[in-house]
């Protein structure tokens, strides 16, 4: 406690907040426009909105939130693919808690539960293993979804159901990887950004290096950050710092976290189980290079091989802009259903349930400032 009380001194926060907004007075007259940067992590998203930096620098630069909510980004065909697998017979299906409340193309697991079907929510796959162990008579079937930060914990849920001998665990893995994300961000054209405040979790796995990219073959700007409100707001300074100098660089500033290389043994599990494929993200499409699959020798623990539940093509709600707002072409407020018929009693997109959700972020904490 006493390392993270040095991010959240006001004192400190008050002094730093003036140093951003006179860096990016500057920046505006340099550019002859606010400077935007980009929090690609649903985190940060949270962490921004409920410290109220978006209105304490309104005017002055142009926070856009990305692809970074691991919900919002798993696309509805996936979504309909969970819901099927708690239709089957015999069939438990184990998830994260944010992935509950998502609309499919017609209903939720929420929804299914109250149906009947068996949902179980569990903080980590290790437990969905547990309770496949205590229940052999039911198909536990888990959702694998996040990105590279909860892979490797999804991994050695199969190593641990393997070593049990289970035969009643499998998978449905949706894990997504994020640097081709930050790709498909880049050549955009109708996306204009000065820099990236990049992941904390992802990056204590992949490491700074990863991202050396977004400078050597885009230029642009981007630091690593942390999550109290001085991380960010330093982040904000380094960024602006480097816009106004002409430079494009990979800062980290979550030293305390995050290393050159990353976490070399997560990136080893990663490297032993799965294998790189092209997947769907919601609101990019296909996203080549961008999703995770199972190496041939751990297929027998693929849901999606053991079951294949017949899945209609998706509806996507006609009004819903999550998949605009994931790749920072709007805020929620931008959205005509937000707040008015998406609320999160009766959410139309996942950015409205997910606790990273921007939608979320911005009902809890920004609404009122609209």
């Amino acid at each position: 406690m006493q390392i993270l009380d040095r991010f959240r001194d006001p004192e400190t926060g008050r002094a730093l907040l003036a140093r951003v907004s006179a860096l990016a007075e500057q920046a505006q007259e340099k550019l002859g426009r606010r400077v935007v940067f980009m929090e690609v992590c649903g985190t940060h998203t949270v962490a921004i909105s409920k410290a109220g930096l978006r209105s304490l620098l309104d005017g002055k630069l142009e926070l856009r939130s990305g692809p970074g909510c691991p919900v919002c980004v798993t696309d509805y065909g996936d979504i309909d693919a969970m819901v099927a697998f708690g239709r089957l017979p015999g069939v438990t299906v184990g998830t994260f808690g944010d992935m509950v409340r998502v609309p499919g193309s017609q209903t939720s697991l929420e929804q299914e539960k109250a149906r009947g079907a068996d949902i179980r929510v569990f903080y980590s796959p290790a437990d969905a293993v547990k309770w496949a162990e205590a229940n052999p008579d039911r198909e536990m079937v888990f959702l694998g979804v996040g990105f590279e930060t909860t892979a490797p914990a999804i991994a050695l849920s199969v190593a641990q159901a393997r070593a049990l001998g289970l035969k009643n665990y499998s998978v449905f893995l949706a894990n997504k990887v994020v640097p081709p994300a930050l790709h498909a961000l880049l050549v955009d054209p109708e996306l204009r950004l000065d820099g990236f405040i990049l992941p904390g979790h992802v990056s204590a796995i992949i490491g700074r290096r990863a991202y050396d990219f977004i400078a050597e073959e885009y230029g642009l700007p981007s630091v690593i950050s942390g999550f109290e409100t001085l991380d960010i707001l330093d982040a904000l300074y380094n960024l602006l710092r480097q816009v106004l100098a002409g430079e494009a660089r990979v800062e980290n500033g979550y030293t305390r976290v995050v290393k050159e290389a990353g976490n070399l043994r997560a990136q080893a599990l990663l490297d032993q189980f799965f294998e790189i494929t092209d997947v769907s993200w919601r609101g990019f499409g296909v996203i080549p290079g961008s999703g995770l699959q199972w190496k041939p020798e751990y297929r027998d623990f693929d849901a999606r091989v053991r079951f294949a539940p017949e899945v209609a093509e998706p509806r996507i709600p006609k009004g819903c802009r999550c998949g605009d707002l994931l790749k920072g072409k709007l805020t929620p407020r931008e959205c005509k259903l937000f707040a008015t018929a998406c609320t999160p009693t009766h959410p139309v997109g996942p950015c409205m349930v997910s606790t990273e959700g921007a939608c979320a972020a911005f009902y809890q904490y920004e609404r009122r400032s609209s």
